[in-house]
């Protein structure tokens, strides 16, 4: 088979790691040490994982974040998911093709007792939020336990190769998040007040007020005092024909594949959705070698920030506004995509239908905070605060102020003499959460002499790295406010490029007039790989909007330290377009254009329940017939009784009782009861699986099972 494993990327370093051999399906392949299973079958061309024992429908990744159970293998006879599971030397990896039938029974098993460890503040969750928060609390002496399912900390910060937005002072803007989550955890690891689990997950929040941990394989009770909860955020889904065929997937998912993982999944790519996520898994991809045939995206505009959509138009990415996804077409997997324009009511436009060839289809249409540990602990009486995308959907970099919050008040909260929380906090925390404000007419100087920055940011959004890294202050934002638009106000800039360089948006060029009459030289920002572009090359240029300006040839290609990977690239274009130049085009125009004849899906294979099989045709046909339950629905379908525990369909079925008139208060939700996670019988009776129990916690209690309930 192929290997699809990045070799070179313009951001990411990819590391020398020693390769060993498995098997799928009888077949050796090679893995690298520390990866996936999933990662490993993408690595080789495998997008199929098995079929559904339902209808046998193919079945692939979807979340590639142990939030579903779509990517299921069987793994040297046990069933596990395997985006969360490690491929190891020798592993015979099968499709699960049937239901797995159990392995034979070893010898006489082992049992540890199951260890209860008090601690002050049990933070959940390893990402941007749980991390500013346990700095907070390590730094006021509070005892903490933080824990994350995957093996490093940093959550979607390990999968940001982009630049922060916000300000340099409030949240690292101008840093990209791979480097701040290396930050934030060499801060959380240097306070010895401050334990760190990784590859751990939280089960459920029992009555009677304790968590239930699987550390390492091993269950363990935490009986905090304070609960936070910075779980994140899970993706939505979206129905559609085909939507569960493999190459149906989420932008998160891809993201870890391309930046965590270093595989490349997809040479061609679709995405549905023009939020931040969307938009920035498409650029991702560039960077990547993979082809984005296009965009699209339900409303009149994209949702996220301008600097993002533009970014893409002018490399050449086709973005289709108020159009929708019809159906992913293929048998065992995408091949194309058919997508249309919508009418007031969101309904798709007989006769508007495009067809795109492509392999990948990334659904991006908007995220789900995962706060079911929050709300049980309110209802338990565990007192619990959440953060970041666990209490309300924002950006990353209001998810790490969010924390720092949170955990100064709960060290107040634990009688820590650390002072209030000052108000500017709060403020500055409101205004990272801030959505895209008003776009307004780009201004272009009129000046044509000497050397300045042109600002192509034409959106208000919580962004100023700019102000502050310009050695002569000479970048301001009218009034201080961290909202407003750059302008640029003395007239000795000393073109140093940095402006150029720390903008999250490449949105500033530097016009240098000062060469000769008829041209100038423009330095634009570029990140992608040294190869693709050298000195004598001959460029395409475009406006922020996309329009094609001109080819203009390339005098100077350099990669100074301060711009952190990227490059920057010196033009020289005629004096009448030098201004107006923001991007370089990276991709070529034909590769977006749709195939002759659109392709649609015959069969209503709309699947609403992924784990389940359940479609949207079944589901509406008992709403219609009465029913109001959505334990009911899962009754009488099966519909949110699969492994993922109900995590992707509930907003689905919504939105369905939405299109059939039902009103939100009308319809009864879904009990939520543990585990939230799946987790081995074996774990809970204290079986040892051969590497025994973890040592660096003292035992307070030691049963079989929690008295708390399971």
């Amino acid at each position: 088979m192929s290997d699809f494993r990045i070799t070179e990327h313009p951001i990411l370093v990819v590391p020398d790691v020693p390769r060993f051999s498995f098997s799928w399906s009888g077949q050796e392949l090679s893995a690298r040490q520390g990866e996936t299973i999933a990662a490993a079958l993408f690595a080789n061309g495998v997008r199929v994982f098995g079929h559904h024992t339902k209808d046998g429908a193919p079945q692939g990744i979807f979340c590639a974040n142990g939030q579903c159970a779509q990517c299921t293998v069987i793994a040297d006879g046990l069933a596990v998911k395997s985006c969360m599971v490690p491929v190891t030397p020798g592993m015979r990896v099968e499709p699960l093709d049937a239901a797995p039938s159990l392995p034979e029974a070893g010898g006489a098993l082992q049992y540890h007792a199951i260890d209860t460890i008090e601690v002050e503040c049990l933070v959940l969750g390893g990402g941007p939020a749980g991390l500013s928060a346990a700095v907070e609390l390590g730094r006021a002496g509070v005892s903490v336990v933080i824990l994350d399912d995957k093996e490093r900390l940093g959550g979607k910060l390990v999968l940001q190769t982009h630049k922060f937005f916000g300000s340099i002072e409030a949240c690292h803007a101008g840093t990209r998040g791979i480097d701040i989550a290396a930050k934030l955890e060499a801060e959380v690891r240097s306070y010895e007040n401050v334990r760190v689990w990784t590859d751990s997950v939280a089960l459920a929040v029992f009555s009677d007020r304790k968590v239930g941990v699987l550390r390492q394989g091993h269950y363990v009770i935490v009986q905090p005092q304070v609960l936070l909860v910075a779980t994140g955020a899970r993706e939505r889904s979206l129905v559609f024909r085909g939507n569960t065929l493999p190459g149906v997937y989420g932008a998160g998912a891809f993201q870890t594949l391309v930046n965590r993982d270093l595989v490349r999944p997809s040479a061609r790519l679709f995405v549905v959705g023009g939020g931040n996520v969307g938009l920035i898994a498409a650029y991702h991809a560039l960077q990547a070698g993979i082809q984005v045939v296009g965009l699209c995206e339900a409303l009149p505009d994209c949702g996220g920030y301008k600097v993002h959509k533009d970014k893409l138009v002018r490399m050449g990415v086709p973005i289709y506004t108020s159009h929708t996804v019809v159906s992913a077409n293929g048998e065992e997997e995408v091949t194309s995509v058919t997508i249309a324009a919508i009418d007031s009511a969101w309904k798709p436009i007989e006769g508007t239908e495009k067809t795109f060839a492509c392999d990948t289809v990334l659904v991006a249409v908007g995220l789900d905070p995962v706060d079911e540990f929050h709300r049980k602990a309110k209802e338990f009486g565990l007192p619990a605060l959440a953060a970041g995308d666990a209490e309300e959907i924002a950006e990353a970099s209001a998810a790490m102020f969010t924390g720092k919050i949170r955990g100064l008040e709960i060290a107040r909260m634990l009688g820590r003499d650390v002072g209030e929380v000052p108000p500017e906090w709060h403020k500055t925390a409101e205004v990272l959460k801030s959505r895209p404000g008003a776009t307004v007419t780009e201004e272009i100087p009129d000046d044509e002499q000497g050397v300045f920055p042109v600002f192509h940011c034409s959106q208000e959004i919580p962004c100023n790295p700019c102000t502050s890294i310009c050695p002569k202050h000479a970048i301001r934002i009218e009034g201080d406010d961290i909202l407003g638009l750059p302008t640029f106000v003395e007239e000795d800039c000393i073109a140093c490029e940095q402006c150029v360089a720390v903008c999250p948006g490449l949105a500033i060029t530097l016009v240098d007039f000062r060469s000769d009459r008829e041209s100038a030289i423009v330095t634009l920002p570029y990140e992608f790989t040294r190869a693709t572009i050298n000195e004598g090359d001959l460029v395409t240029v475009l406006d922020t909007e996309g329009k094609v300006l001109g080819n203009v040839p390339v005098v100077k290609v350099r990669a100074p330290k301060f711009a952190d990977h990227a490059l920057l690239v010196k033009v020289r274009a005629p004096r009448e377009i030098a201004k107006l130049a923001a991007g370089i085009r990276v991709q070529e125009p034909w590769v977006g254009e749709p195939l002759e004849e659109k392709v649609e899906r015959v069969a209503d294979d709309q699947v609403v329940c992924r784990c389940e099989r359940v479609t949207a045709g079944e589901i509406r046909a008992h709403i219609r017939a009465g029913v109001r339950d959505l334990n009911e629905l899962k009754a009488l379908t099966r519909a949110g009784m699969g492994a993922c525990g109900g995590k992707t369909c509930p907003t689905l079925i919504r939105r369905l009782f939405l299109e059939e008139g039902v009103s939100p208060g009308e319809i009864t939700e879904l009990t939520q009861r543990p585990l939230v996670m799946e987790v081995t019988l074996g774990a809970f009776a204290g079986v040892i699986t051969g590497e025994g129990p973890a040592k660096d916690v003292p035992r307070t209690h030691a049963v079989a099972v929690h008295e708390g309930g399971v």
